[in-house]
């Protein structure tokens, strides 16, 4: 899940909520949309192989 900061930055957070404090984890911030979706596809490659 990408969301924009009001920074103007875009920042990845995890799919499911974290049991412990019930929020998404922050997965990192990013300048562009394009970079956040970029890691994001990275991401679920690595969960898959």
């Amino acid at each position: 899940m990408i969301r924009k900061l009001k920074s103007g930055q875009y920042r990845l957070y995890s799919r499911k909520k974290d049991p412990k404090t019930h929020r998404r984890r922050n997965l990192g911030t990013f300048h562009s949309l394009e970079a956040a979706q970029k890691h994001e596809k990275e991401i679920q490659y690595f969960k898959k192989h």
